[in-house]
């Protein structure tokens, strides 16, 4: 740095990024630890608060260096000495560091032009930010061993040998064990172990969940067909997850190239749209009171989780640096993950392959968005006469939207979906038959309705100018 650039430094005074000091001393240690915990700064050793040249003689450097090494962990600045209007004085560049920084035992941070300690809260924040406070291994407060349930302690050791081939067969007793894999810390449950291992996790973390929700059309304002709150441990909310999608997305039938036979496939591949259920499951933040959110629309799955990607890595530049160490060893045992890393060029893969849009990204500063795109194209709403669908009540349109997403539907399964007697249900499906909405098809035991040909041909030919096949539900 030259002359000039000091005299412009000095001319602007001390600020966030530039503080003054006319001597070494504590007041020094202060100023280095608040700039390795807040953000990039210069000392200039020699200058009075008020910006006078005081200077300071050459054999202080060392002086200089010695307090930056009496923060904890030390700090080493840039340390350079220059001479400005005859008089010697010390510049120190300190760069922002990812360590909480303290001296004599004290943190501080930058304030503009002031160096302030940290509130005991703010170092714990602090600590969990930047990860050297781990949620998975923090003791699970208020449980004990007696919410760890041995047939899931069980059903893991069988899933591990299935998956890693590493005997179910132990000579150390169960709680060992669990200390071994860090489910357990002084006979007490971890995080990790209850959201593992739990008989009811949700009981003690009750933001460890996840919510799955099928809207009715393209925005989070419009109707929703079906919700589910996915309870439990991490692997049943998964399964859990993985059965309410396969029954809210749809089948494709398309003509083969090789047969006039069908071939019938989800629009999504599940596997991809699992593995980001997992990654959001074991790399969201604990520390936030958000839960994970699934959102299936009619042209689209959005997978949400509180927290965002680890520093140094992005979608981009994908790295394995896991925000939960345990949860993802924990899970990598039982095969639910393959391969550590890989999830995010896996994903990809499926998709190009299944001849969907790639999944991709939007960031925010307290939630990471992963976001599959439909390849239908197709009207959210059947074409029916708007005086018609007027004189239709509630449930009756209900019975419509799981028509247009199942394909078809029981009486039984009608009653269960509005929560009504049989007799009112009977009268309600028989006023839509009448209406030519719907048709009756089969015996009087196992008959089911489906729309009637007339909506068929409308919903059918708009599918079919869109994936050269038709589209169905999965039904029951």
């Amino acid at each position: 740095m030259n002359e000039k650039e000091i005299e412009k430094l000095i001319e602007k005074g001390e600020n966030q990024k530039v503080e003054f000091k006319s001597k070494i001393d504590d007041g020094l240690g202060k100023s280095i630890c608040s700039f390795a915990n807040t953000n990039d700064g210069i000392v200039l050793v020699g200058i009075s608060d008020s910006g006078e040249i005081i200077g300071i003689d050459k054999k202080h450097e060392r002086e200089i260096a010695n307090i930056a090494h009496t923060c904890k962990p030390s700090v080493y600045p840039k340390i350079e000495a220059v001479e400005t209007e005859g008089k010697n004085i010390f510049i120190a560049e300190i760069k922002k560091l990812d360590s909480l920084h303290s001296f004599r035992n004290i943190a501080y941070k930058r304030i503009a032009s002031h160096d302030k300690p940290l509130s005991p809260e703010e170092v714990i924040e602090f600590a969990k930010d930047t990860g050297k406070i781990k949620w998975g291994e923090q003791v699970c407060e208020y449980a004990g061993l007696e919410d760890i349930d041995e047939e899931k302690v069980k059903c893991y050791l069988k899933q591990r040998e299935k998956a890693r081939n590493i005997s179910r067969e132990t000579k150390i007793s169960t709680n060992k064990l669990l200390q071994n894999i860090k489910a357990l810390h002084n006979n007490k449950p971890t995080n990790a172990g209850i959201l593992f291992f739990g008989k009811f996790p949700q009981k003690f973390l009750p933001n460890a969940g996840l919510r799955v929700v099928r809207f009715k059309g393209t925005k989070v304002i419009h109707p929703t067909l079906d919700t589910a709150n996915c309870e439990g441990t991490i692997w049943e909310m998964i399964s859990t997850a993985e059965d309410f999608i396969r029954k809210n997305i749809r089948l494709l039938g398309t003509r083969t190239e090789r047969s006039f036979r069908r071939e019938d496939k989800f629009e999504y591949p599940i596997r991809a749209l699992r593995e980001a259920i997992i990654n959001a499951l074991i790399h969201r933040n604990y520390f936030e009171t958000g839960d994970v959110r699934i959102f299936i629309f009619d042209n689209r799955v959005e997978i949400i989780n509180p927290g965002t990607f680890p520093k140094g890595v992005t979608p981009k530049n994908p790295r394995h640096k896991p925000v939960n160490e345990i949860l993802c060893q924990l899970i990598y045992d039982v095969g639910f993950i393959e391969k550590y890393g890989s999830g995010i060029y896996m994903m990809r893969d499926l998709c190009k392959k299944w001849g969907n849009k790639e999944p991709y990204y939007r960031l925010h500063p307290v939630e990471t968005k992963i976001i599959f795109e439909s390849k239908i194209k197709e009207p959210t709403f059947i074409d029916i006469e708007k005086d018609i669908l007027e004189r239709l009540n509630r449930r009756q349109i209900k019975a419509i939207d799981y028509l247009k997403h199942k394909g078809r539907i029981t009486t039984e399964e009608y009653v269960k979906l509005v929560k009504i007697s049989l007799r009112t249900a009977k009268r309600d499906l028989l006023d839509l038959k009448k209406k030519k909405i719907i048709r009756f098809i089969g015996s009087a035991k196992r008959g089911y309705y489906c729309f009637d040909d007339t909506v068929n041909d409308t919903v059918n030919g708009t599918v079919n100018g869109t994936v050269n096949g038709t589209v169905k539900r999965r039904s029951k």
